[in-house]
């Protein structure tokens, strides 16, 4: 089992207090996380506020940070730990100019990047970005941009004409130095699953009831197989919450507390159960956590990917960063 933090690039109002985070502290968290032993760092993806939270922090605009910027500062100062998005909004970006970044930060980071891409939690933000796109189906766009990607990635010569991306003869060098690069698909549906099976070489969904989970992630790796792919070779990587206390008393008392409730109500579209949102996430002591670690990997899950901490500021989020690693890890592993 792997496991990984993920970084405030996007966090402030969504579910940490405005200010949180320095953009030096970006840095310092990815050398203290590889010194802890995490497998990686990961970063989310947001352009604009969202409606719930300027209602929520009226006035007072929070700060986003781009995440491929972020994991290249992060790769200057790390040797092993491998960085990546959680997730970066693909109909969002251009792919041309998104596979030059990429590729440069494989090459940078000497094969230490995963790409991670979604749809993008609230279409308000899509809207607001390109108002001439404000109808279109998010979806359609995903899938040009993955397709649009294999090609740039590994063809000498990529051509592509679709809907919404086209380009013509773009010889995009250098390569990315990992043969096949490593693309993580998220998303929950049935549509995100079958595109991580297609083409990804992992899935990395939000938490889900953990029965749900179950089913998932057997059907990825039925799926996998159907398209010739080694079902052991893509990775299940969900995205969960951690919160560590002396007690699941406390714990839940503090996740509940947080500004993480607000950001899993803004969600609510999505379907989730949110009173299972203590149950089927890293919440409780350091025993509870590994009996709810060792279920997950009974069902299949692979790597606890880019654990978002519930936290009041950076004291308590270092804190929780360090107590999973020392009393969770060594024991999980």
């Amino acid at each position: 089992m792997k496991f990984s933090i993920c970084l405030p690039t996007g966090f402030e109002g969504v579910m940490y207090p405005i200010p949180f985070v320095k953009p030096e502290d970006f840095v310092r968290l990815g050398v203290m996380c590889e010194k802890l032993g995490y497998d990686s760092v990961w970063g989310n993806d947001h352009i604009t506020t969202q409606k719930y939270v300027q209602e929520l922090f009226p006035g007072t605009p929070p700060a986003f940070y781009e995440p491929l910027t972020v994991m290249a500062a992060i790769s200057t100062a790390t040797t092993k730990l491998r960085m990546g998005t959680s997730l970066l909004v693909l109909p969002m970006r251009d792919p041309v100019f998104l596979a030059k970044q990429i590729t440069t930060l494989d090459q940078l980071s000497n094969g230490r990047f995963i790409l991670g891409v979604g749809l993008g939690a609230y279409r308000e933000e899509f809207a607001a970005w390109n108002s001439k796109l404000a109808g279109a189906r998010r979806g359609d766009l995903m899938d040009e941009g993955l397709e649009a990607l294999q090609l740039l990635l590994y063809e000498k010569s990529a051509t592509y004409e679709g809907k919404y991306y086209a380009f013509k003869d773009v010889e995009l060098f250098p390569k990315a130095k990992q043969t096949p690069f490593p693309l993580y698909v998220g998303g929950h549906n049935i549509e995100a699953v079958e595109r991580a099976a297609r083409l990804g070489h992992g899935w990395l969904p939000g938490w889900r009831p953990l029965a749900e989970m179950k089913e998932r992630i057997a059907l990825l790796r039925q799926r996998a197989g159907e398209h010739g792919h080694d079902p052991k070779a893509i990775e299940a990587a969900p995205q969960f919450s951690m919160t560590i206390a002396k007690t699941m008393e406390e714990a839940e008392r503090i996740y509940m507390e947080s500004g993480l409730v607000a950001h899993r109500k803004s969600l609510a579209y999505t379907g989730r159960d949110l009173s299972q949102q203590v149950v089927a996430n890293l919440v409780g002591s350091p025993e509870v956590i590994l009996e709810k670690i060792a279920y997950l990997k009974s069902i299949g899950v692979d790597h606890c990917s880019s654990l978002m901490i519930p936290a009041n500021d950076m004291s308590e989020y270092n804190d929780q960063v360090q107590w999973f690693a020392e009393a969770v890890i060594p024991k999980a592993s």
